[in-house]
């Protein structure tokens, strides 16, 4: 999916060269890290700042695109009693945030600011797990491990923004804690397409199987539904 001739970061040039050293070097993008038997989708920082052009982050167009296409798979994931879990990204003040180099993040991400909420394309209060986060993972210093272990989740596809920065910090954490990872490409988006492939690139190298929000359907769907 990622080397289709559309993707102008591996038709050629460094990119190519790139993948050459690491597959000589025994990354393989092409392997597989299975499906189990108890999926849960995340949903990382589909929230106003990034979706609703009304803020300076809500103006990418990737990002509106991976919210359309999230809120599509997760009315798949909900018929078929799959978990979500969504998170947004606030802060009490100052004195919690991290030292950001955001400007819309310092002036924007505090509790009360309506860029918070969650966008409704994605959010369904009464099903989803949702909550705060304070770091760029989903998983840092959150209840999200606590929800996954009750609902014995062992596979996990992750989606929302910015693919370089949140959901890649999610991805690895997401790896780290022994789960088998499904990143939903179309599901993801960022400020640039580069970062976004590349990101993906190596993440489908080292820790994850990169898919087609399609075939996270399609995998879904074989879990009974309601």
């Amino acid at each position: 999916m990622l080397d289709t001739p559309s993707n102008p970061t591996s038709s050629g040039g460094t990119a190519t060269r790139s993948d050459d050293a690491y597959s000589a070097a025994g990354y393989d993008a092409s392997s597989s890290v299975g499906r189990g038997q108890h999926p849960a989708v995340l949903v990382v920082d589909l929230q106003l700042a990034f979706t609703d052009a009304r803020y300076p982050l809500g103006k990418l167009p990737m990002v509106h695109a991976a919210t359309e296409r999230t809120g599509e798979l997760l009315r798949v994931a909900r018929k078929h009693r799959i978990p979500v879990a969504q998170c947004y990204t606030g802060y009490q003040s100052a004195a919690d945030m991290p030292h950001w180099k955001v400007q819309p993040v310092r002036d924007q991400f505090l509790h009360g600011h309506p860029s918070l909420a969650i966008d409704e394309r994605v959010h369904d209060a009464r099903y989803d797990f949702s909550f705060c986060k304070s770091a760029p993972s989903i998983f840092f210093l959150t209840p999200l491990m606590a929800f996954l272990t009750k609902q014995g989740v062992d596979t996990v596809i992750v989606t929302g923004c910015t693919t370089s920065g949140c959901v890649r910090a999610s991805v690895v954490d997401a790896f780290s804690y022994g789960f088998r990872v499904l990143v939903a490409e179309d599901c993801c988006g960022d400020a640039a397409r580069e970062p976004h492939e590349a990101n993906l690139r190596d993440i489908s190298r080292r820790y994850a199987d990169v898919i087609s929000a399609k075939e996270a359907e399609d995998y879904l769907r074989g879990f009974g539904g309601t």
